[in-house]
């Protein structure tokens, strides 16, 4: 798996089994049923708080908590719909981690993700239109983390060995909002 290889080159190698544990576990719980988008992002959210180890628990936890409460109370997602989702992501994970772009985390893939998807809804694009706009973003920002040095997390204890290594939470960013537009293409 690539996140486990991606972790294992600059951190502690667990982030891909951990993020495999979180989802899974989640899965089993929304199979038991979720009334609204914000009931499924808070099933996701307190799922990963409490299975996913290391530092990705808590941000992609508190991502999908503030995502849930980015909507409101609306019951359908259009293209901003996404944006404030992603906004709201960005948003807990730049408060729990207090990281910023270019310091090879995870933040450096929400944050064009969020400028695609606020892009695609101004352009009056669809909520799908704007999530595979996201996702691609999201993975060109993970590709954009590879010349950097960490200066936050596990990876930021290599210091300059950590440049040249794509990091792995940016990656998984990318992952989970290609997921979101693949499943948001079969509606």
């Amino acid at each position: 798996m690539l996140l486990i290889e991606l972790d294992r080159q600059i951190g502690d190698g667990d982030h891909g089994a951990n993020m495999d544990k979180g989802f899974t576990a989640a899965v089993a719980k929304l199979e038991a049923g979720a009334e609204t988008v914000q009931d499924v992002l808070k099933v996701v959210a307190q799922t990963l708080m409490s299975t996913v180890g290391g530092a990705a628990g808590p941000l992609y936890g508190t991502a999908f908590l503030r995502a849930s409460k980015a909507l409101g109370d609306d019951t359908e997602v259009d293209a901003a719909g996404v944006a404030a989702l992603i906004g709201g992501a960005l948003e807990g994970i730049v408060a729990r981690g207090k990281a910023t772009t270019g310091e090879k985390t995870m933040v450096d893939a929400w944050t064009p993700a969020l400028a695609a998807a606020q892009a695609v809804a101004e352009a009056g694009g669809s909520a799908t239109e704007a999530l595979y706009a996201a996702s691609k973003a999201a993975l060109e920002g993970a590709e954009a983390t590879i010349p950097m040095q960490a200066t936050k997390g596990r990876a930021s204890y290599l210091g300059e060995r950590s440049i040249g290594h794509q990091d792995p939470g940016a990656t998984s960013t990318a992952y989970l909002l290609a997921a979101a537009a693949d499943a948001s293409g079969i509606a």
